[in-house]
């Protein structure tokens, strides 16, 4: 067997961490990540700072933030900077075989050896979307070649449950849900249904006459479960092959989802909590104490520090991330408790979050209608819906003079400019000067087109 550790990064799209049950959801959706995670380290305060897939797993994989990779748009234009190398890179440079399912051609997925896709989308009219077990059906076979190899190896799993459309197979669309999702008396569903820009969307893969809300929310926490039902058998494979505790364990999300929330439907858009909170579980019990939770704030720019530390790769890359080990080992109690956000999905906004306040500053109008500045007391009003910009101007002053003096700080040491400030034509139609314009010109058509928009950063 070799010596060096095999490294496996589970990524889920659009995973809200306050809805699995290791983190406090209410539901029993992720019995076996719950198992998972009393085996290893949960932390608590994990955050993607760069909204949304893009941007997010550019961190993720590379241990940069945006400044250094300059990815914050869903549609960045070309590839990661040439001057940024991946974890695939560093590990294939160390003598590990690496492979990536269900990201190919993404900016961040560069310097794989292997690419395998697999359906991960879906649609109404195309029936009970099995995308967790189309993964598995290219991962296990994978996996065994992989193991059979006399090189470690780094396997990149891109989970596409739970993200839209939530369609997920028998028993669990019924699972957390009992009624009549289409009762007219029921009306939650109507300000979701005639909001322009997504409605066809949703018609795409929602039950025609659909009005409960919480059916929706069901079938999201459905899918999670059906997640984590095929993920067990990922844990199977490795426990069988005798490779599992050779073997560096990543769960982790590219961010979370708004489901009913700030009227930002059944998405992940916006710089909320619920988009930007996400989960991490590490296992390797080399090195990783059983049963650990870690409260200390980190990023997704923390990750690729943390797992060549694990893994016992030197490297002469300066990361703007930090490897974990010190919280995991009680020598730190946090990373940064503040920093910069950024969300260029739907909307193209920035600002500035500490442990006591969220600052979030429009850059363009938003066809949502929003206010130009929001601010959020994250004490006294943790799920963000009493904006004080108006009544505590002083707060809003102080957190954008913070936020301005570290971009000009991150400008400096990098020699780049800010990625946020070039993003004119991040979608088509943009710039937007007003929020009419936005929400008269922005439009998903069906789970195809959605798909295709995604994949504009491929080109």
């Amino acid at each position: 067997m070799t010596t060096k550790p095999n490294v496996l990064l589970i990524g889920v799209d659009s995973l809200l961490a306050d809805h699995m049950s290791c983190y406090g959801y209410h539901r029993h959706t992720t019995p076996h990540i719950d198992r998972f995670a009393q085996a290893g380290a949960l932390f608590e305060r994990t955050y993607s700072a760069h909204i949304p897939t893009t941007s997010a797993y550019s961190s993720m994989l590379s241990g940069m933030d945006c400044f250094s990779t300059q990815v914050v748009a869903l549609r960045h234009r070309g590839p990661l900077r040439p001057e940024v190398k991946t974890l695939a890179e560093i590990l294939g440079d160390s003598g590990y075989n690496t492979t990536c399912v269900g990201f190919s051609g993404n900016p961040s997925s560069r310097g794989f050896d292997s690419y395998l896709d697999y359906p991960g989308w879906g649609s109404w009219a195309e029936g009970r979307s099995p995308k967790a077990q189309n993964l598995n059906n290219v991962t296990i076979p994978e996996l065994d070649r992989l193991v059979d190899q006399s090189d470690p190896f780094f396997l990149f799993l891109r989970h596409m449950d739970p993200h839209a459309p939530y369609l997920p197979p028998e028993p669990y669309e019924r699972m957390f849900y009992h009624g009549d999702e289409c009762d007219p008396s029921n009306t939650s569903m109507q300000p979701v249904m005639a909001f322009k820009p997504f409605c066809d969307f949703f018609a795409s893969w929602m039950p025609p006459g659909i009005t409960d809300k919480d059916y929706v929310i069901a079938q999201y926490d459905g899918a999670i479960a059906y997640m984590d039902a095929c993920i067990q058998a990922i844990f199977n494979a490795l426990e069988a092959r005798g490779v599992i505790d050779n073997t560096i364990i990543i769960f982790n999300g590219d961010h979370g989802e708004t489901l009913y929330d700030h009227e930002c439907w059944f998405d992940h858009h916006g710089l909320y909590d619920v988009t930007l909170h996400v989960p991490l579980i590490i296992r390797y019990p080399r090195r990783i104490p059983a049963g650990k939770r870690v409260s200390g704030f980190n990023q997704h720019k923390d990750l690729v520090p943390t797992i060549l530390e694990l893994a016992s790769i030197q490297t002469d890359i300066e990361f703007d991330g930090r490897s974990l080990m010190p919280m995991v080992e009680g020598e730190v109690p946090s990373h940064e408790s503040e920093f910069y956000i950024t969300e260029c999905t739907w909307m193209r906004k920035h600002g500035w979050r500490t442990p006591h306040w969220k600052l979030i500053v429009a850059l363009e109008p938003d066809f949502h209608f929003k206010p130009t500045i929001e601010l959020y007391n994250l004490i006294e009003d943790p799920d963000e819906n009493n904006n004080l910009a108006e009544t505590r101007p002083d707060i809003a002053a102080s957190l954008q003079d913070r936020m301005h003096a570290w971009i000009a700080k991150r400008e400096e040491e990098t020699g780049l400019k800010n990625p946020m400030m070039t993003q004119g034509a991040w979608v088509e139609g943009a710039p937007f000067k007003t929020s009419q314009q936005a929400y008269d010109t922005l439009h998903i058509g069906d789970p195809g087109q959605a798909a295709r928009l995604q994949a504009k950063s491929r080109q």
